[in-house]
């Protein structure tokens, strides 16, 4: 069942609890997400696991799920050999599966649908370098079928997230017209830059004055990065900022594990929120039990 409230309505109310990292959670519950298509092939192989994954931020106090369609596309699902048909039921799947685990609350859940960048697709990092050589009419192409597919789903929201260079972030702003839904933009940034190396207040400005827009941030990033992006994006673009950063851990893809300590603290929720973040989760490495921390931080996450 969908929230009585729009998500806009909400967030004039107060802060909401997005959910973690999706992908650690499905690893906890012994999922093997190594595979190209990564937790999208859940959406075939196991939809029970994404459902429970999603239940399980529920519980802990997530008031925002976003589904698990970060990677999952036409064309990534066309290299296992599923048509466009099949592909576009398992994106409306994602939605379907995260409003499934918010019922069990008895309380307004949000479902975003995600949207990552082109570089996921890929499956080779790209997504945290952008810079990609495509025009933003050619990623205007790729990013709108998917958006089509969710928008018909009908999500609370999209999120446009993980995004790393503000090209993209046009052409994804471009490919969201007309469909029906609102959106969030949510850049990847590493030294208060976007991942290609642009200035921060530029890449927030692609989405000052556009009304599909309700929230503007990052995540994906460093925890230290959050509070001045927070700010930045509120000064910029006058709208909420949408915040979820990394556990502060780092993926060494040559010894294939996580180095460092875990830097995210929820107690930072309330100065987010002070900053004007109406949308507070985290992203990878992030877990229930944080959240859990950080919903009693923020204020319980309601509106």
């Amino acid at each position: 069942m969908k929230p009585v409230r729009t998500l806009a309505e909400a967030l004039g109310a107060g802060a909401l609890v997005l959910d973690g990292g999706l992908s650690n959670q499905l690893e906890a519950q012994g999922c093997d997400l190594s595979d190209a298509l990564w937790s999208a092939r859940l959406l075939a192989d196991g939809p029970e696991q994404i459902e429970a994954a999603h239940a399980a931020y529920v519980r802990a106090g997530a008031r925002v799920l976003i589904t698990s369609s970060y990677q999952a596309t036409f064309e990534g699902f066309a290299r296992r050999g599923v048509d466009r048909e099949a592909a576009a039921r398992l994106l409306a799947r994602s939605v379907e599966l995260a409003r499934a685990a918010a019922v069990e609350v008895g309380e307004e859940v949000w479902v975003a649908g995600s949207v990552g960048p082109y570089g996921a697709m890929l499956a080779d990092g790209s997504e945290y370098r952008g810079r990609y050589g495509l025009s933003v009419r050619e990623l205007e192409a790729f990013h709108r079928p998917r958006i089509e597919a969710l928008a018909a789903a009908e999500p609370d929201v999209l999120a446009l997230e993980t995004v790393p260079d503000a090209t993209e972030a046009e052409a994804l702003l471009r490919a969201v017209e007309g469909c029906g839904v609102p959106v969030w933009l949510s850049y990847t940034v590493e030294g208060g830059r976007t991942r290609a190396g642009q200035d921060l207040a530029e890449a927030f400005a692609v989405a000052a004055g556009n009304d599909r827009v309700v929230a503007v941030g990052v995540n994906c990033c460093e925890p230290a990065e959050a509070g001045p992006a927070v700010e930045l994006a509120v000064a910029v673009t006058g709208k909420p900022a949408v915040v979820y950063p990394n556990s502060g851990e780092r993926w060494d893809a040559r010894a294939r594990g996580w180095r460092g300590g875990v830097a995210f603290d929820p107690a930072r929720a309330a100065d987010w929120a002070t900053a004007g973040a109406r949308l507070i989760g985290g992203c990878c490495r992030v877990g229930p039990a944080t959240i859990s921390a950080l919903a009693a931080d923020a204020g319980g996450g309601a509106g």
